[in-house]
C-alpha cells in the first residue's frame, strides 16, 4: 500500500496532471474532471460519442502525462480473447508451455471502439477490470495496481457494433461523452495542429507512485453519514423505479462515494457535499440500468431516470 500523503499534496499532483492534459485537450474541462475523478479512484471509464470528438486523443494524452506503460487495442470483429490477454505457447527447448503476455498487461489500456468486437472478446476484459488479474490455462496473473481501462465506443446504431452486456457495463465506473468544442476553440486547435500534433511535445508530469499516493489520500476525504444515506437512497431508488427492469448495484453506490471524494479533493475540500453527488450521479448510475421495453420504446434513457430520482429525493442539510 502506498504511503498516504496530505490532501494538499494530492491536489498539487492533480493540478499538474490537469494542466498538462489541458495543454493538448481544449474545451473539455467537464469531461476531463470526470476522467481524472475516475482515474484517481481506480474506476474504469467508457467514452461514448460520435467519431472525431477526441476520445482517443484524450486517452493518449492522459497516458503521456504519466511516466507509465500504455497500450492500445483496436477492437475489430475478428479480434480474439487471446489477442487481449495473451496465449500459452509450447517451448520445445524447455519442453513446457510459456505464457506470452497480451497488451492487457500494462498500466493504462485504451480499448478503442470496444463495441466492434464480439461479446466473447469483450468479456475477456471482465476479470481484468473487476479483479486486476487474468486467468489463462488455470494460472492467475496479476495486473499492476494502477491498471486503468479507457474504452471508447461509437453509438450502438453504428454499423457493425455489438451492445456491451450488462455485466461489462457494470465494470465501468463512469460513462460519459465529450461532444463538440465551441467554434472559437476549434479555430485555435487548427493553429495548434498547423505544424504537428501538440501531443508529440507533451512530457509526463507525474509518475505511477504519485498516482497511487493520490488514490490513498482521496480515501481520507470525509463523507458524512447523511451523505452516505443520500447516495444509497439515490441508487436504491433505481431498483424500484417504474420502467427499470434491473436497477444499479452496490458497486454503483461505492463508486459514487469514491468519485465524490475525488471531486472534493479537486476543490481542496475535506468533505463531500450533495453538489458533488448530483454532479456525477448520472454518469455513474445511468449506464448500469436495464430499462424495460416500454420505457425504451417511449424514448426514455437511464440519464433521464436518474435525474428524476435526484429531483424527487430530499437533499440532506
Amino acid at each position: 500500500m502506498s504511503q498516504v500523503i496530505e490532501l494538499a499534496e494530492a491536489y498539487n499532483v492533480y493540478q499538474q496532471l490537469s494542466d498538462n492534459i489541458r495543454s493538448v485537450i481544449k474545451g473539455q474541462d467537464t469531461a476531463l474532471r470526470k476522467l481524472l475523478a475516475a482515474f484517481l479512484t481506480g474506476q474504469h471509464v467508457l467514452l461514448e460519442d460520435v467519431p472525431g470528438t477526441g476520445k482517443t486523443t484524450l486517452a493518449k494524452t492522459l497516458s503521456a502525462s504519466i511516466d507509465c506503460d500504455f497500450q492500445r487495442i483496436q477492437f475489430t470483429p475478428d479480434l480474439l480473447p487471446s489477442d487481449i490477454v495473451g496465449v500459452s505457447i509450447y517451448d520445445q527447448s524447455l519442453q513446457k508451455f510459456r505464457f506470452h503476455q497480451g497488451p492487457i498487461f500494462t498500466h493504462i489500456l485504451l480499448a478503442d471502439e470496444i463495441n466492434r468486437a464480439s461479446p466473447r472478446t469483450q468479456s475477456a476484459l471482465l476479470e481484468a477490470m473487476a479483479e486486476k488479474q487474468v486467468s489463462v490455462d488455470n494460472q492467475h496473473y496479476r495486473l499492476d495496481d494502477i491498471f486503468f481501462v479507457i474504452a471508447t465506443q461509437n453509438s450502438v446504431e453504428s454499423h457493425g457494433t455489438y451492445p456491451l452486456p450488462e455485466a461489462q457495463m457494470d465494470r465501468f465506473g463512469m460513462q460519459f461523452s465529450l461532444g463538440y468544442i465551441p467554434p472559437e476553440l476549434e479555430v485555435q486547435m487548427l493553429s495548434d495542429h498547423g505544424n504537428h500534433h501538440p501531443l508529440i511535445d507533451l512530457k509526463h508530469c507525474t509518475n505511477r507512485h504519485a498516482i497511487l499516493q493520490v488514490r490513498e489520500a482521496i480515501k481520507t476525504v470525509t463523507v458524512s453519514d447523511k451523505l452516505k444515506q443520500y447516495i444509497v437512497e439515490i441508487v436504491s431508488a433505481t431498483r424500484r423505479k417504474e420502467g427499470v427492469k434491473v436497477g444499479a448495484s452496490f458497486r454503483a453506490s461505492l463508486t459514487l462515494m469514491q468519485v465524490c471524494q475525488a471531486l472534493a479533493m479537486f476543490e481542496q475540500q475535506e468533505f463531500v457535499t450533495p453538489d458533488h453527488v448530483q454532479e456525477v450521479a448520472t454518469s455513474i448510475i445511468s449506464h448500469r440500468l436495464l430499462l424495460d421495453q416500454q420505457s425504451r420504446f417511449s424514448g426514455k434513457d437511464g440519464g433521464a431516470i436518474v435525474q428524476e430520482i435526484i429531483h424527487d429525493i430530499a437533499v440532506p442539510v
